[in-house]
């Protein structure tokens, strides 16, 4: 089993990416396989709504000239999938917005090929906003008919500098839980 994560901050090694790396520990535990995408640095454009996914139905976007068809290749290897970002205006990142937009509409296109896989949202926030990006991620998985893995709080961290988040011990304490949560989950429905 594997889990991919994809870690939608400007900033690697920050808050984040410590959440996410929180969740992966547990599931390590678990002999799942984890594997974290820095959006950072890659090319993602926003969807421009051709609709040619409709009409190929070949599991990618029709936009071939950025990084997107990775991603979704990802997607579509993994078991489970992490998407983590940064609040940004009370929502995710630009970056994470492009991944939920595009590859939602290629899932959707698909049959919604992402359909019953494991999906957690992992919110890195300063002080407020943090609950609008966890819905906004939250949305792309049940759009997709995914399956929600729940903790002891929701899943955010609060913190401003590189890895301050990790002295918020209830954050970890939720990202701890929802990585024994997914590990479970993973495998009651894959075995």
């Amino acid at each position: 089993m594997k889990v991919v994560a994809f870690n939608g901050s400007a900033r690697k090694k920050g808050n984040t990416e410590a959440m996410i790396q929180r969740v992966f520990e547990e599931l390590e535990k678990e002999d799942i396989r984890t594997e974290l995408i820095q959006l950072s640095g890659k090319t993602l454009k926003g969807c421009i709504a051709c609709m040619q996914c409709f009409e190929n139905k070949d599991q990618r976007c029709a936009v071939n000239e950025d990084d997107m068809n990775f991603c979704i290749g990802k997607m579509l290897e993994a078991d489970g999938i992490i998407l983590g970002s940064p609040t940004y205006f009370a929502d995710v990142s630009t970056e994470m917005k492009a991944l939920i937009d595009r590859a939602g509409m290629v899932a959707i296109a698909n049959d919604h090929m992402f359909k019953r896989k494991p999906g957690a949202a992992v919110v890195a926030v300063r002080r407020a906003g943090s609950i609008h990006a966890f819905d906004t991620m939250n949305h792309f998985f049940t759009i997709n008919q995914m399956i929600i893995p729940g903790s002891i709080y929701w899943n955010m961290g609060f913190g401003l500098d590189k890895e301050e988040v990790k002295s918020d011990q209830e954050g970890m304490e939720t990202m701890k839980s929802l990585g024994e949560n997914m590990a479970w989950l993973m495998k009651k429905i894959i075995g």
